[in-house]
Formats: C-alpha cells, structure tokens, sequence
C-alpha cells in the first residue's frame, strides 16, 4: 500500500488538525466542521498531484493560454456519518466528482468491547475506470475500512483506490496494509500514537461524528 502523510511538513493542515483536537474549541460544532472541511480542502489538493491531466488551450480576452485540466474521473465515496464534512471538503476541490455515501458502524452485541462492523447502506454510481476516494475521518482498527470496500463489491474496476482519513492509529494503518492490495494509496493528515482498550485513538480528538453532528443515542 502506498502511504502518503502529509503532516510530515509544517503547513497550515497542522494548524488546523490541533484546532479540532483542541477540547476547549469543539465545543463549538460548526468550527469543528468547517475545520474537518479545509482539511479535507488540503487533502484534496496533495491527491490532486497524483492525477492525470491534458493538455487544453484556453480562450481568454487577449490570446490563448496553453495549459492542463485534470483527465481522471474522480467519485468520493464517504463513510456516513462522519465523513460527511470531510466529504464537503473534497467535493470543494473535486467539484465534478461523482459522489456516493455507505453506512457502516460498529455493533456491540453484548454492550462489551468486542464489536462486529454493520455496513447497511450504499449508494453510489459506477466506479468503472474511475479513482475511487474513500472518505472516513479516523482510521482506528482498519476494519470499516475494509468492510465497506468488501460491500461495494469492486467487479466494476476503479482505475485507482484513494483512501482519505484526518488521523490513523498504527494498528489500522497495519490492517490496511495486511488486508487491501499494495496498489490502493492511504492518505493521511496525522499518524496518532495507539488504539486504547476500546479501540479508540489516543490522542485522537474523541467521536468526530457526535463532535461534528450532535450525540446519538
């Protein structure tokens, strides 16, 4: 798997990533979100230099500019609910995208630790010759990841597999690597230190969907 973590360099994604981190700032929701959404802004932009482009000429009012427009065909694929803000972000850069939305949570069947992942919605269109991104905000044990990619049922093969997270524990960053193909890329804005015995990140920033969007019962 190609691993791209571009908070390796200083930049104003940092910035951003302590902001939503920051327990005094989320309690303010819609600064949470509008921050996940200009990472997902920056993100975009790193991904985009990976694409393939073509030569176009462009007519302005006093000549013609040779210059590039992106080639690929691009479909954001985001993990209900949170990656919706995320999802905002990349559609802010991506604004011709196709677009599509699967549910996947994590079931406790005796109220425990021990969990199974429940994926029980999809709606998206063909990922034929296309470079699909798939968006979650936090990649904690890896395993949502995977089994959403297992219920999109890929027979229509995508040209490229994109994985997009703000912050990723070690652990599911190694169930990625196990379990998916090395050609599929994971970006990620932040490699955090470790999974809790919940199998939550540490640092981490908490549940980004009940930060973003409200508590759910």
């Amino acid at each position: 798997m190609h691993l791209h973590n571009i908070s390796e360099n200083n930049s104003i994604l940092n910035h951003f990533l302590a902001q939503i981190r920051d327990v005094n700032i989320q309690k303010d929701s819609m600064r949470f979100r509008k921050n996940i959404e200009r990472i997902g802004e920056i993100m975009a932009y790193e991904l985009s230099k990976t694409l393939e482009y073509t030569a176009i000429d462009v007519q302005t009012p006093l000549g013609i500019k040779h210059t590039t427009t992106i080639a690929d065909h691009v479909v954001l694929c985001s993990i209900l609910r949170a990656g919706l803000a995320l999802h905002t972000g990349f559609m802010n850069i991506f604004d011709n995208a196709e677009n599509g939305f699967v549910s996947a949570y994590r079931h406790h069947y005796d109220n425990d630790d021990k969990f199974d992942i429940l994926v029980e919605y999809q709606a998206a269109p063909s990922f034929e010759n296309k470079n699909l991104i798939l968006i979650d905000p936090m990649l904690a044990t890896g395993q949502s990841i995977v089994a959403v990619l297992n219920k999109l049922h890929l027979e229509q093969k995508p040209k490229e597999i994109h994985i997009a997270v703000i912050i990723a524990a070690p652990e599911g960053i190694a169930y990625l690597q196990k379990n998916l193909p090395d050609s599929f890329h994971l970006w990620i804005a932040a490699i955090d230190e470790k999974l809790n015995e919940k199998n939550y990140i540490v640092p981490g920033l908490g549940d980004a969907g009940d930060l973003a969007y409200g508590s759910k019962l």
